[in-house]
């Protein structure tokens, strides 16, 4: 594991290509709260595919970065998302209780939230770098 995290890949994200993968990712998402999604996987899937958009809009965003960067990014920024639920403002409620609030900011702080956003971040770092490397 170690040699791919010591080498990089001179990355040139396609923004088509990725504005594809991201929009493909967000009908996944609302598809995942839907009684097609099975029970044991409901409460987990959603985070993982919103996690994995945001890989994909950091891809975007810096197509030029490395997978690791955009990989570390997008976990971070959806930590960050996270640790906001244990915040409570009037405000910040008041966002959380649109429907794009709520599906952006979400509800309620949980630990496996974030094992779900490493998890996403970790598959697109991977599935990314081994892309690359065959293409």
């Amino acid at each position: 594991m170690h040699k791919i995290l010591k080498t990089t890949i001179r990355i040139d994200r396609n923004r088509i290509t990725y504005l594809i993968l991201i929009l493909f990712t967000i009908l996944l998402g609302l598809l995942s709260r839907t009684p097609l999604t099975p029970e044991f996987i409901y409460p987990y899937l959603g985070d993982y595919l919103y996690a994995l958009m945001f890989f994909f809009i950091f891809g975007f965003i810096y197509a030029r970065a490395s997978s690791l960067k955009v990989a570390i990014l997008s976990i971070l920024f959806c930590y960050v998302v996270e640790l906001s639920q244990l915040y409570e403002a009037e405000w910040l409620d008041a966002i959380r209780h649109t429907r794009l609030g709520g599906l952006v900011l979400g509800f309620g702080f949980l630990w496996s939230d974030i094992i779900s956003y490493t998890l996403a971040g970790v598959t697109g770092y991977v599935l990314e770098t081994l892309y690359y490397r065959v293409c």
